[in-house]
């Protein structure tokens, strides 16, 4: 079996209006999130969240012309446990690497990962999502804007 990298990039995507969106997983209703994906193979923190933009939303970055932008920010967090077979016996944390994307409101998205999506304001979006360091990215995030 191949372990998963315990590395990752959030993205935490925004409109102009300062709605942040949220997308609820398939394998847990209750679990709200932004952008999120494990680092693969040699890939950078900025390549990864590129990557799982696209997959994830559809959204196209570099082709749209947007602008994905490092905060500079890293966590370190512990695994969840429901998880954990997905890595190496020994790995219990993740190092997660924050960015952020600002998108037009009007912006189309074409759920492949999960089974829905929602534009919310940020005070709702950090009371939805299931991870701290997600929270955290979004207020910290919010409090720029």
């Amino acid at each position: 079996m191949s372990f998963k990298r315990p590395e990752s990039a959030l993205v935490v995507i925004y409109d102009h209006h300062r709605r942040v969106l949220l997308l609820q997983r398939l394998d847990d209703a209750d679990f709200w999130q932004s952008v999120t994906g494990t680092m693969e193979g040699q890939e950078t923190p900025y390549q990864t969240a590129l990557r799982e933009v696209k997959e994830e939303t559809g959204i196209d970055i570099l082709h749209e012309g947007y602008t994905l932008k490092d905060e500079l920010k890293i966590n370190h967090y512990p695994i969840r446990s429901a998880w954990r077979y997905r890595y190496a016996p020994e790995v219990t944390h993740n190092k997660e690497h924050v960015f952020s994307l600002e998108v037009p409101s009007e912006q189309l998205i074409r759920l492949t990962e999960h089974s829905a999506y929602l534009w919310l304001p940020a005070e709702q979006a950090v009371a939805k999502v299931w991870s701290d360091t997600n929270r955290q990215a979004i207020l910290q995030l919010s409090q720029n804007w």
